[in-house]
């Protein structure tokens, strides 16, 4: 335990360069290691909000199937080895010390001729590449850490299959201010003659892709208006059918829930469907079936209460507008009439008020804290905002008094919900597992 967090500490001085986009430095570190990117067949997925859960349903559909995967997310919830995954498990303590150290050693070979040094980010992403090649991985799910065009993730040169999610205002600091502009960055992960499967909407960032797809003669799949037939919702997942490209899925059980998740697992099952349709993978429906209803992505509606137990107790990292608009839809969907407190914290650099509109569709009782982030924005200012929109609140700023607050409330209640950053959700997530 000891080792792994000498290498963690070690991973995170580089947070002192801070996120800085761009290939040079990531290029550089993995020529110094022997490029592994390119011996690994690769899934890469971009997009403002559902990435995370279509890179979980294509990992969770390939590991039914039996193939060796490795699945590489961010951020993490509770601890670092999250980010991590092959073959149905975290990296181990042991595995993360070994290649963190491979990594650093290449690290200081560089920056001693007096080369820049990579970031916190583009180290990790190198511990994941060099991790993945050498256990011998028949497909990495890559998710884009942010924006995609000069993402560390974007040094795979021919991936196997290019996944756009939905397109929405975020990191507008680093992407753009318009739509266009961040579906424009996004679009920057497309390769030359790599399908493209878009989960996007919104017809300005549709507009984008398809050039972006032209230019690199990449055949494109859209989602939007694929036939779906929902057969049944609840707290516990959804059922469904779908016809994609002339192939009918009857009865398709996931266990995510909300309608956004319903679109999360086509868009995985129409890539899937597609590296099927070129060879790549051979899938049998059963092993479709069940790595879709197996896959679960931690903090995204996560139901931590028993079924039947009062108060229903949620978890969910809805940090930004669309995030929190698809989070207030789903409980409102399921806890019509029912009596619920929220508790919340967010980054004083998102689109507050945006998010406090659809949070106050949920609930007018709040307690307001502050998630484990620099950026934090203080619950007192939280709070005002809050209030301004029409809310009760408490003003709690440790998260451990929130949530103690919360427990001392549970009877009043018919649910209690967590959202917010992720920074929140993942301290939350391990006091309530305790």
């Amino acid at each position: 335990m000891e080792n792994v967090q000498n290498a963690i500490d070690k991973i995170s001085e580089f947070q002192r360069f801070g996120s800085i986009l761009g290939l040079e430095r990531m290029t550089r570190l993995l020529d110094a290691l022997g490029n592994p990117q390119d011996d690994l067949k690769v899934i890469h997925v971009a997009g403002t909000n559902g990435k995370g859960s279509v890179c979980r349903y294509i990992y969770s559909i390939l590991e039914s199937a039996g193939y060796k995967t490795g699945l590489y997310t961010s951020p993490f919830l509770e601890k670092f080895n999250e980010r991590i995954e092959f073959d149905g498990r975290l990296i181990s303590d042991r595995d993360l010390t070994f290649y963190t150290d491979r990594v650093l050693a290449a690290v200081d070979t560089i920056t001693s001729k007096g080369e820049q040094s990579p970031t916190e980010f583009e180290v990790i992403t190198a511990i994941a590449l060099v991790y993945f090649k050498e256990m011998g991985c028949d497909y990495v799910v890559l998710e884009v850490g942010l924006g995609g065009r000069g993402d560390s993730t974007n040094v795979c040169k021919e991936p196997l299959m290019t996944v756009i999610t939905s397109i929405s205002m975020d990191h507008m600091d680093r992407l753009g201010n318009t739509i266009e502009e961040i579906a424009g960055d996004k679009a920057g992960i497309i390769k030359d003659r790599c399908p493209v499967i878009v989960g996007a909407k919104d017809i300005r960032a549709l507009r984008v892709i398809e050039k972006t797809a032209a230019e690199h003669d990449s055949m494109i799949f859209e989602t939007k208006n694929l036939p779906v037939t929902i057969k049944e919702e609840s707290l516990h997942g959804s059922r469904f059918d779908v016809n994609i490209q002339g192939v009918q899925f009857d009865n398709v059980e996931i266990s995510m829930v909300g309608r956004h998740q319903i679109e999360n697992a086509v868009v995985a099952m129409c890539a899937v469907n597609v590296m099927e349709e070129r060879g790549a993978i051979s899938i049998k429906r059963e092993a479709l079936y069940s790595g879709l209803r197996a896959a679960c992505q931690p903090g995204r509606f996560e139901v931590m209460s028993e079924p039947g137990e009062t108060p229903v107790i949620i978890i969910d990292g809805a940090h930004n507008e669309d995030g929190a608009r698809a989070f207030a839809e789903t409980v409102n969907s399921h806890l019509s009439g029912k009596k619920i407190l929220m508790i919340t914290g967010m980054l004083e650099d998102k689109d507050v008020n945006s998010i406090i509109s659809e949070f106050i569709k949920i609930t007018k009782d709040f307690i307001v804290t502050e998630p484990e982030s620099p950026r934090r924005l203080k619950a007192e200012c939280l709070a005002e905002k809050l209030e301004a929109a029409g809310a009760r609140c408490t003003a709690l700023p440790k998260i451990t008094s929130a949530y103690a607050m919360a427990e001392s409330l549970n009877g009043a209640y018919d649910a209690v919900v967590y959202a917010g950053s992720l920074y929140l959700i993942g301290r939350i997530r391990s006091l309530l597992k305790k």
